[in-house]
């Protein structure tokens, strides 16, 4: 059983314990699910037999950048990495739902006024993949944590999705939010670079695309002209494109978007819209 532990989960138990109870309703799954845990002088009894230290809880309460994972003996690791193949640190960061990434520090998911679950469901929603069909094949571009590929696969009837670096995969495997990405039968993994990737598929072989790339600086090349004319070629007739841009009300967004728009209508994207609450655009090829 994976259990992890942010801050938020470590100063309720504390708190429980300075009140001088002897069980806590808690989560063990980084707010998932509550299970009632018992406690006693050394610290909290995990399902299992093993102990969390109130030590270790302290230390857990004072970080509020960092998720934890807890060992079959209570020690406490941080749920983090280190890719060689990117050389960038990977980490689990906390939040009122579902936990974001970051990337040498930096979020991979919206945070600010939202979380991470609720924008993948503003994405699937902007996609056209709210009811989706069991014969609609779905392609996300970069995988991450998983939740705009565990969202799609509810409604399609398959989903590929790709993830570039193993290190992100790592981290989704720690992550309990992620658990549907690797249960999923109708979830296709593949490790490798999209934009290589996406060159093996066959012409209209997807119904929709969600293209979710990290910033411009970080991924020039999911945002060049070459992309968005395999996007259009392995699209089928009728089908969309959501891609996640920013805030499209920002000077940086704005000016990020108007040559995504240019680029997508030069690939033969004739009706570009934006999908500001999703701080993206949606292409639809006719």
């Amino acid at each position: 059983m994976l259990i992890a532990l942010s801050f938020v989960q470590a100063r309720r138990a504390l708190a429980a314990r300075r009140s001088g109870r002897s069980r806590v309703a808690l989560s063990l799954d980084l707010g998932l699910s509550v299970v009632e845990v018992e406690m006693d002088e050394a610290g909290l009894i995990l399902p299992g037999g093993a102990h969390v230290t109130w030590a270790r809880l302290e230390e857990v309460a004072a970080a509020e950048s960092s998720c934890f994972r807890v060992e079959a003996d209570g020690g406490i690791r941080k749920i983090q990495t280190f890719s060689p193949l990117t050389q960038r640190h990977y980490s689990l960061y906390p939040t009122a739902g579902a936990p974001a990434m970051l990337v040498s520090g930096l979020p991979m998911h919206r945070i600010k006024d939202t979380e991470p679950q609720r924008d993948a469901l503003s994405k699937i929603r902007a996609a056209g993949l709210s009811q989706g069909g069991a014969e609609w094949r779905v392609l996300d571009t970069c995988t991450g944590l998983g939740y705009t590929a565990i969202e799609a696969a509810k409604t399609a009837g398959e989903v590929v999705t790709i993830e570039l670096d193993p290190a992100a995969q790592e981290i989704a495997r720690q992550n309990p939010w992620s658990w549907r990405l690797f249960a999923a039968a109708n979830i296709r993994q593949i490790i490798g670079d999209s934009a290589e990737v996406i060159a093996q598929f066959e012409a209209a072989s997807f119904a929709r695309i969600i293209h979710d790339p990290p910033t411009f600086a970080l991924a020039g090349d999911l945002y060049s002209s070459a992309f968005y004319h395999e996007m259009w070629r392995v699209l089928r007739l009728g089908g969309r494109v959501f891609h996640y841009i920013g805030d499209l009300d920002s000077k940086s967004g704005n000016r990020v978007a108007r040559g995504v728009v240019e680029r997508l209508q030069q690939a033969g994207f004739a009706r570009v819209l934006p999908r500001n609450e999703a701080f993206g655009v949606v292409a639809i090829k006719e």
